[in-house]
Parts: C-alpha cells; structure tokens; sequence
C-alpha cells in the first residue's frame, strides 16, 4: 500500500475541500499523448510528459476550452488519474510528469488523495511521478502555489516549473521555492547554438540551478545544434521534436541522443 503521510493520510481519512464536494455535471471526454523527456547520458528516456488530447487524439485545445470554473477541480483530477492509468498500463518505467493546475487545488492534502489512490489501483510508484506547472503570469496566487509544491515534495512527488523565463517571475518563484527540476521555455531554447543573448542566459540559468541542485530539461528541442550546446552546457535533459513527438496513448521510439 502507498502511505499518505501526515495531513494527507488524516484528510484521506475523510476531510473534504471544496472542490471535492462539488458535482461534476458532465465530465470532459479526454486521453493522452506521451513525449519522452530525454537523458542524453544514458540514451534513454528520463520521463514522459502526459499531454492531454480528447478521446480520439483532438489537439489539447479542443479539450482545454471546455475547462470552465465549474469543472475545473474534477477536470484536474481526471487528468491525473487518467494519466497514471495509461502509463502504468502501458508499463511505463520511467518518471511520469503531469500538469497541475494550481486554480484547482483548494486543499493540497485533500486534493491528492486521489492521485495516491490512483498510484495505489494501478501499481504506479508515487516516487515516479513528476508534478509541473507553468511559471509567470498564470499564477494569481504565488503563496498558495509555493503551499501546494511543498505539500506535493513533502509526500514524495518530483516537482517541476513547466516554461521558465516565459512569464515575469521565474527567479522570484525560485527564490522562494526549488524544485527538483526546471524546464526551459522553448522561446529560450530555439536558435540558442547561434544566439549570443540566449547562450549567455542559459548559461546563467544553468549555474544558479546547479549551485541549487536543481536539474535543468531544456524544451523544444528541434536542431542538432541546439542539443549539442546545451549538452555542452551540461544539460543532458531534453524535450523536442528532434528525439520524438507526441504519440496517442503510447511511448514513441527515441532518436537523434547522441
């Protein structure tokens, strides 16, 4: 059985939040897309990110626009549910990252029971999963998404501040909280091995997370120039159409690390 520590466990037991308490009127038909983040040192996957789809492949907006208010919490907790049931059932060995969405976790206590319970139905190891976010000017309530990334760490789960350097507060939210990884927007990443300004930022990026052991993915990785200055630079995880795109409820074949 996967333990529920603390105030998870207690809450588990039987307090609610907000969110768990509502209804869900008409729950969001949905499935998911894997793309491998990539370990460059050992040729090999390091996680899949979980991309939500609709039930046949639909691109992510074509659900995303159907997540209102009032669907939100249950529309979150169905993404991660979901998510853990397709890797676990397809054997997936690896770190499993999963998008959050902040506005929807009321309580985080409360609010994870059923991704441990999830975990627990399919066999998929709590320390396997990867929680990320966006960064910037999505987040409305800094303190109540530090709350939740320290609850997340505390029961055992990777964290992880999705598209660094897109929005206004990445050093700020940094300062205030380190996760175990930090992904690079890809704005930050395309044309960095001719880009001057990029490279330098990068590199900057990169020195501040290694004194904070914070491990860097570099996203949207597309060029073989781009892989190999950032591995240069010492960053060895990579996301990108260069090493695979996303395939339907499946784990594409890697190319192009090495």
């Amino acid at each position: 059985m996967i333990p529920i520590h603390g105030q998870a466990e207690s809450t588990a037991s039987g307090g609610q939040c907000q969110g768990c308490k509502s209804d869900e009127a008409a729950p969001i038909d949905m499935a998911f897309a894997f793309q491998p983040i990539v370990d460059l040192a050992s040729g090999q996957a390091y996680a899949y990110e979980a991309l939500v789809r609709g039930p046949e492949g639909q691109p992510a907006a074509s659900v995303l626009s159907q997540v209102d208010d009032a669907n939100r919490y249950h529309f979150d907790q169905r993404c991660r549910t979901t998510a853990i049931e397709l890797a676990a059932g397809m054997g997936m060995d690896r770190f499993l990252s999963i998008n959050f969405m902040p506005n929807a976790v009321y309580q985080p206590a409360a609010c994870i029971r059923t991704t441990f319970e999830a975990a627990e139905r399919h066999g998929f190891p709590v320390n396997r999963i990867i929680f990320e976010t966006i960064e910037g000017e999505s987040i409305t309530d800094r303190a109540h998404l530090l709350k939740i990334f320290q609850a997340y760490k505390s029961y055992g789960f990777q964290t992880a501040i999705d598209d660094f350097g897109a929005g206004y507060s990445g050093l700020t939210l940094l300062a205030d909280f380190q996760p175990d990884l930090i992904k690079l927007d890809m704005a930050l990443v395309r044309g960095i091995d001719v880009d001057t300004a990029r490279q330098r930022i990068i590199s900057g990026v990169q020195k501040i997370c290694t004194d904070l052991g914070i491990r860097v993915i570099a996203e949207g990785v597309e060029t073989v120039g781009e892989r190999d200055f950032l591995a240069a630079q010492g960053i060895t995880l990579m996301q990108g159409y260069l090493f695979a795109k996303p395939a339907f409820k499946a784990m594409p074949p890697i190319a192009n690390v090495g």
